[in-house]
């Protein structure tokens, strides 16, 4: 063949092409890594975790101004993270019920620290949301956080623009606070827990900061229905008619969803406030898990990480609280378990056997199948939200945030007349405890009065509460008078959080407790006028539930009145709920007219020392004569069905040691014979709701873990076997205790068809 010539036109044509294609590719490449990069710093770290990766979190690393990017590219830079924040499942108190005897012995699911980061594409401005499967955020929690944010970050990350937020789930477990109330409620500090949640919480937002990416967030609206009652309707009634004639229904039924996605409209994750108390899970559970809403979460991030084990993949579901304060999931309503009448009345009272008898169950056979239909609906919801979704979010970020003495806010009611909040106090409902999980003493919801043999017992232990604080309090009948006891350490925080934080048209308002369905609307209104007032028209106001540092709950002054178990619990008295309202009006102002730099600071909170720590001892974990750690104890059956209960039992360990311990991110796998391959295949864990992992404490060290895995109908036929991870405590004679893995393996067995 005659070689090919080509002409000088040819050959500027080809010169052309390939000048082309070098810029496309270096465009390429620059593009590839400022995204990866958006903002005005940059990490040193050359290789980002990945979502489910299990390697510590990363060294401190430096960051640098850069020129901003993107500046004709609209929306935000988004980030996105989830770290494991379980902690100990054994041998501590559950956070929520303050129930004694109420503590872990294993785990149904794994509880996860979710964090959202959102920045202006030129870097100026930024904002941090983190979602938690705890009970509530303590000062202790959030205080060491953002240390740790700041030695490692510097200024990037601060008070003002890092909301922490509890899921409110009370299966979660205790021991993370610093104030001496919630230390009893505890049963102690757990510094092995505290580390723990800390670490998740540090590690989600470090996922979050390495995988900014350009992107828009997207706003929807719309109401759940089916799944929440009023648990205090009677108070709710005290509210004027003319507030309540506003709204067709005595809870908050509708959820807000932000959906976040990058810019070619891969989905990145999702952000969803809905009021309802994680409480489908009742004060007689003893597995660790993260409850109606965690499930939610659960079932959105499977969905969109398809392919992944729970708690991988990149995709993040956040479902977080919001006025919740008297909003249950146990839509049955109250009934008196020993007779089955109705005891939705003022006392939550039953004719025989008084309010212990006095109980709420949800829509399912048992308390797990009901928190699967509520956080199914839930999810539901949210889904079909999210995928509708529009209207999209645009604007300047901003956030705002004091520290604040609660014990002496002057409120001004109207022009010429003022009040103020109290030192800390508990009143007697608080000891009733509510329809979602009753008090062990025979304490009644609407106590308005004291009594003398409560009262006698109270000031023998603790001192008479002062005739200020009883004044101050009143209707209140003070059972507790926490903010005059000081020892060990005091009882109740003084200094709150108080912060707002604004993306565009959305205000985020991060409350430090638990409000009820009409506080949460009188705040979003004061908020949304304040706002309005300074030319920001039609701002969505979100109310953030257990945000930052817990104060319990924030009722109405009308609802405080008659003195049910949200009352009783508003511990700065009856004008709590305006002191917020005036706080919060004063950060939306100075968002509005851009004068945050002028907000005091306020008086920063203590961080104590020196905490009651937990009265279980760490003891030496032993096997039965002739057994080794791991060992079966009871076999699995040869052959199941699908809809059956596959169940093992090993030689266990105290699952405490591998809150310590990771060299397992597991206690158990379920795992499938891959023919093809000769390998087994991981199909569950101890993060997925079809396994459930039992940890039976024995005598003198001995235990054993009962592993049982619930087989779905999308179980495929097949082999299979379950293995099981532990870390055993040992300590020889004059030498520190170490803690050493091990594994157990079941025997195989077959899942057949139904």
């Amino acid at each position: 063949m005659a070689k090919r010539t080509f002409s000088t036109l040819e050959w500027l044509l080809i010169f052309l092409l390939v000048m082309m294609t070098a810029i496309t590719v270096a465009l390429l490449s620059l593009l590839f890594t400022t995204s990866r990069t958006i903002g005005n710093h940059k990490a040193t770290q050359n290789h980002p975790p990945t979502q489910g990766s299990t390697t510590t979190q990363a060294p401190p690393v430096t960051y640098t101004s850069e020129p901003p990017f993107f500046q004709n590219v609209s929306g935000y830079s988004i980030g996105r993270g989830r770290a494991d924040c379980t902690g100990q499942v054994s041998d501590i108190n559950l956070m929520g019920y303050s129930k004694a005897g109420q503590n872990a012995q294993g785990i149904l699911t794994r509880l996860y620290s979710r964090a959202f980061i959102m920045a202006e594409l030129d870097g100026s401005n930024r904002v941090v949301f983190v979602s938690i499967d705890i009970a509530m955020v303590s000062q202790r929690l959030r205080l060491e956080v953002l240390k740790r944010l700041e030695s490692k970050y510097g200024s990037l990350y601060r008070r003002d623009n890092v909301i922490l937020s509890g899921t409110h789930t009370h299966s979660g477990p205790a021991g993370f606070f610093q104030y001496t109330i919630f230390i009893i409620a505890s049963e102690g500090f757990s510094n092995r827990t505290f580390e723990y949640m800390v670490n998740g919480i540090i590690k989600s937002i470090d996922i979050a900061h390495a995988n900014m990416k350009p992107g828009k967030i997207f706003i929807n609206k719309g109401n759940v229905d089916g799944v929440q009652i009023n648990r205090s309707p009677y108070s709710y009634l005290q509210n004027p008619l003319s507030e309540r004639a506003r709204y067709s229904s005595n809870t908050d039924k509708e959820m807000v969803v932000l959906k976040m996605v990058d810019l070619n409209g891969q989905d990145l994750g999702v952000i969803s406030w809905f009021a309802i108390h994680p409480v489908s899970m009742n004060n007689s559970n003893h597995l660790v898990n993260s409850d109606n809403m965690g499930y939610a979460s659960y079932l959105f991030e499977q969905e969109m990480n398809r392919g992944h084990l729970p708690g991988e993949g990149p995709y993040v579901a956040a479902f977080a609280s919001s006025n919740l304060g008297d909003v249950s999931p146990n839509i049955r309503g109250p009934h008196c378990i020993n007779t089955g009448e109705s005891c939705e009345n003022f006392n939550s009272s039953c004719r025989i056997g008084g309010p212990s008898m006095c109980i709420a169950t949800g829509p399912g056979k048992d308390m797990l199948d009901s928190t699967q239909i509520i956080g199914r609906s839930i999810y539901q919801r949210a889904k079909a939200l999210y995928d509708s979704a529009s209207q999209e979010v645009t604007g300047p970020l901003a956030s705002a945030h004091q520290w604040v003495n609660m014990t002496d806010v002057t409120v001004w009611l109207n022009s010429t007349y003022t009040v103020k909040t109290c030192k800390p106090a508990l009143g007697y409902s608080f000891a009733a405890g509510t329809i979602d999980g009753v008090g062990v003493l025979s304490f009644t919801q609407g106590k308005t009065e004291g009594d003398p043999f409560w009262d006698i017992i109270r000031d023998q232990l603790m001192g008479q509460p002062s005739e200020e604080i009883k004044k101050c309090h009143k209707p209140k009948p003070i059972l507790l008078h926490t903010g005059e006891l000081t020892k060990p350490h005091p009882w109740h925080p003084d200094i709150v959080d108080v912060q707002l934080i604004t993306l565009g048209s959305l205000a985020i308002s991060a409350i430090p407790g638990e409000f009820t369905t009409m506080s949460g609307r009188r705040l979003r209104e004061a908020v949304q006028a304040e706002f309005a007032s300074y030319g920001m028209q039609n701002m969505t106001v979100v109310i953030s539930g257990l945000c930052n540092v817990y104060t319990h709950y924030i009722t109405t002054y009308e609802e405080y009145q008659v003195q049910r178990y949200e009352a009783a619990s508003t511990i700065y008295g009856p004008h709590t709920l305006s002191a917020y309202i005036q706080l919060f009006r004063g950060l939306a102002k100075a968002i509005a007219t851009d004068t945050v730099a002028n907000l005091s600071r306020g008086p920063e909170p203590p961080f104590f020392t020196k905490l009651i720590t937990p009265l279980i001892l760490n003891t030496v974990d032993r096997t039965p004569a002739g057994k080794n750690f791991g060992d079966v104890l009871q076999p699995a059956k040869r052959e199941y069905r699908v809809g059956e209960v596959a169940k093992v039992t090993f030689v266990g360990a105290n699952p405490k040691n591998s809150a310590e311990n990771q060299t397992h991110h597991t206690f158990l796998t379920v795992e499938k014979y891959e023919a093809t391959s000769a390998l087994w295949q991981v199909v569950h864990n101890d993060a997925s709701w079809e396994t459930r992992f039992y940890w039976h404490k024995g005598l003198l060290g001995q235990s054993s873990a009962t592993i049982e895995w619930y087989i779905p109908a999308t179980a495929q036929r097949g082999i299979y076997r379950i293995k099981y991870f532990g870390h055993n405590r040992k300590q020889d004679i004059l030498k520190p205790a170490v803690m050493l893995s091990f594994e157990g393996t079941s025997s195989a067995f077959e899942v057949v068809s139904t």
